[in-house]
């Protein structure tokens, strides 16, 4: 057996950092990795997949040059062989430079194999056992397969297999339509396939406010994308060359057939083969690891950070789970889960930028609220860029005037969100963003005008 000060399983967006934290203080770290590092976000996640969308998006705007005043540009033809490689090239620099910077690392040791408890505080990694009085996983998540008929019987991508792709299937079908759904289908509609989208719920992206979901669905199937939602997934088979899907659209029976698809129903953490229940680590109903405020589990000197613990599921919020763990156990200063407001966005284009509560949560809460919206296209940014789809919208709380949350759907939504986000984390008053003086012309720019205009939320 191998003693070590800390043991880190998985190189997502938190163990490594934390490595190299606990490493420099002098600790003796083991680090185990079965598969790639850098976890989902530079693998198979956020890296690669936007990578794919700066090709499509380059691709969709030559398409448009009559609009910018410029023509010749010929036939605007996908070669997906030379966009993966771009992707491959990417990612490799990612993957590459968190791999080096582990095994770099002096009082670091890298364990490239599977781990999995034998004890509380006991872990088997090949034919050897390490112990520490400190574990912390970080081992992600990937995707959720449903249990349809004849799922088994189809070929079908996931979001991680689908990087492989080096060709341009003629019709994708894309079962599932969130945020992973609904960017590989419009990516792929740019590169040339014909896309169907299949949502079971009765809109896209349902945890959104509608007008979002409907905004989003518009300029989707304006791009020729067909969106069929209150679709149910009866069956899957193959019928020649084509995948067929029986689908129940609110009693109506109905087929959809395509070359492809992409299975993007949600994710499930990586739990169920590491032996947790050997150290008595409890999962909730779900898989997912259970933590407190301070990402501890049930069992003393086990931490759980990233996908796997169902508290955040982003980069961002990975990352933030490691500020968490080192920030209380380095630096003798308590962070908490519960600080965080939670934000994200949505890689379509135009990307939503979302920070803190919904309209429909602000209006389930009961509390006075006011609201102001803006669309895009009386933004001058936008107009000027060619890019007015979508709009702007902020609540804030009519008592504390403290802003309660936004989304803000359309060009430059998803960096614009972040001045939201601040003054949320500054416990700050709507006033101090309403006198800020904003460069023009820029997206941000309208954001003190808007609250110029807030109006009682009815």
């Amino acid at each position: 057996m191998t003693d070590y000060d800390a043991i880190i399983i998985g190189t997502g967006q938190a163990g490594p950092s934390l490595a190299r934290r606990l490493a420099d203080s002098g600790q003796k770290v083991a680090v185990v990795e079965r598969n790639r590092f850098g976890g989902t976000c530079v693998n198979t996640g956020c890296t690669p997949t936007k990578a794919m969308v700066a090709s499509a998006y380059a691709m969709h705007v030559a398409r448009r040059g009559t609009d910018y005043g410029f023509s010749g540009a010929g036939e605007i033809k996908a070669d997906m062989k030379r966009i993966k490689a771009r992707k491959d090239h990417i990612v490799s620099l990612s993957t590459k430079g968190v791999e080096r910077s582990l095994k770099s690392r002096k009082n670091c040791t890298v364990y490239e194999d599977h781990a999995r408890f034998v004890a509380p505080h006991e872990v088997a990694v090949g034919g050897e056992t390490l112990h520490s009085d400190r574990i912390f996983l970080d081992v992600g998540s990937r995707a959720a397969i449903p249990q349809i008929p004849g799922l088994d019987s189809v070929p079908y991508f996931t979001n991680s297999t689908i990087m492989d792709v080096d060709f341009l299937p003629r019709h994708l079908l894309v079962l599932g339509g969130s945020y992973v759904g609904l960017e590989f289908g419009q990516m792929y509609r740019r590169f040339g396939s014909e896309v169907t989208i299949v949502e079971v719920g009765p809109r896209l992206i349902g945890r959104e406010d509608d007008e979002v979901s409907q905004t989003v669905a518009a300029f989707l199937e304006r791009e020729g994308i067909a969106v069929q939602v209150n679709a149910k997934c009866l069956s899957l088979a193959k019928r020649g060359d084509d995948i067929v899907m029986a689908l129940d659209c609110e009693g109506q029976s109905r087929e959809v057939a395509g070359s492809h698809l992409l299975v993007a129903t949600g994710r499930r953490p990586n739990t169920d083969d590491l032996g947790l229940d050997r150290a008595g680590v409890k999962l909730d109903a779900r898989g997912y690891i259970e933590v407190d405020d301070e990402l501890r589990t049930t069992v003393p000197g086990i931490w759980a950070l990233g996908d796997c613990n169902g508290r955040g599921a982003f980069t961002h919020t990975t990352y933030n789970d490691f500020e968490i763990v080192a920030a209380n156990l380095l630096d003798a200063d308590r962070r908490k889960v519960s600080d965080r407001i939670v934000a994200y966005a949505l890689y379509t284009d135009p990307p939503l930028g979302r920070a803190g509560m919904t309209e429909a949560e602000v209006r389930r809460s009961g509390r006075r609220a006011l609201v102001a919206r803006i669309d895009m296209e009386n933004v001058s940014r936008a107009f000027e860029k060619g890019e007015t789809e979508g709009f702007m919208k902020m609540l804030v709380d009519a008592e504390s005037k403290q802003i309660l949350g936004a989304s803000f759907l359309g060009t430059s939504g998803d960096e614009a969100i972040h001045c939201i986000l601040d003054l949320m984390y500054a416990k700050a008053p709507y006033t101090v963003l309403q006198r800020a003086v904003h460069i023009h012309p820029t997206i941000a720019e309208f954001i003190p005008t808007m609250l110029e205009d807030l109006a009682p939320l009815k």
